[in-house]
């Protein structure tokens, strides 16, 4: 009998070469799977053929009770769905107790996002009299002229950015490639950042690093690092103002469906592999509303 951790390495691999899924992704799959091996184990289930549907709603209440989100809940079933569903391709199994299983329905949350006069507060508070201001004033800029996400804004190299023509070849999830235009104010940023700040922030490191932005030590920034970095600049601004990274790519297309850009053109633009990814920008702002009723109501 097969090992139930060998056959999870089993499944990795598969999502791995077959799936061609990101490392991030799969580490959440892992974490998924080993947190119902773990159940397996309390309940003395020591293979997966073993697993019924009344196991799996168990499974369920428990996480419920340890107040899991629902969102959580959900992703959580669909990774498992998906491993039951590899065991069964692989005939290691006879049947996947989580294809009846429904997914919970999902908390309609609007995306977070900033209004202009926020956007400006935050543009304005970097030092670009230092490398480290340069550099930062350039990410700030770049992430919300493109809504690239921060994973892909980690992997931009030199020669992905091209300035004649303001666009970035961006790397997406799946090894997905797709080319984001960027303007001035980005193009600025970025150029005294190139002919600046990276070039004294290259010098502290003995590797020629070919990444666009780099850490202090002028090696290449990580996701973690622009967390951080977006964090103390909020910190500059504002007491009141809480970001994260993704939010700036939901002011991107936010404010690009406000004024009037095309669903599917933002889309693409954002990498979505479906457009219902993309709807939940179609809220509006309470300032957008009230331009729309002024300019057309007859009685306004």
């Amino acid at each position: 009998m097969i090992n139930v951790k060998n056959l999870l390495n089993l499944f990795i691999e598969y999502l791995q070469i077959e799936k061609n899924y990101s490392q991030y992704t799969i580490v959440y799959y892992e974490r998924d799977i080993e947190l119902f091996m773990t159940f397996m184990k309390q309940e003395g289930i020591e293979h997966f053929s073993e697993v019924s549907y009344s196991d799996v709603r168990l499974f369920l209440t428990g996480l419920y009770q340890k107040q899991y989100a629902r969102r959580s809940v959900a992703r959580k079933i669909s990774s498992l769905r998906s491993f039951f569903k590899f065991l069964l391709r692989e005939q290691l199994i006879k049947d996947n107790p989580f294809t009846l299983v429904s997914l919970p329905k999902k908390e309609h949350k609007l995306p977070q996002f900033l209004y202009a006069e926020e956007l400006e507060k935050l543009f304005q508070v970097t030092d670009t009299n230092t490398a480290l201001g340069q550099r930062d004033q350039a990410l700030l800029e770049l992430l919300y002229a493109t809504g690239i996400r921060v994973s892909e804004c980690c992997k931009i190299e030199i020669n992905d950015i091209d300035l004649s023509h303001g666009t970035v070849l961006v790397h997406g999830k799946g090894n997905k490639q797709r080319f984001v235009p960027f303007g001035s104010f980005a193009q600025q940023a970025i150029e005294t950042y190139l002919n600046d700040g990276r070039r004294e922030l290259l010098s502290k490191s003995s590797q020629n690093s070919k990444t666009l932005f780099l850490n202090f030590r002028g090696g290449p920034l990580s996701s973690r690092g622009v967390r951080l970095i977006l964090n103390k600049l909020i910190d500059n601004v504002s007491s009141t103002i809480h970001i994260s990274p993704h939010v700036l790519r939901h002011t991107f297309a936010t404010h690009l469906l406000n004024e009037g850009a095309d669903m599917r053109t933002v889309q693409e633009l954002l990498g979505h592999a479906h457009l219902s990814s993309t709807q939940i920008y179609t809220h509006v702002t309470k300032d957008h509303l009230k331009k729309i009723y002024l300019s057309s109501h007859p009685r306004a």
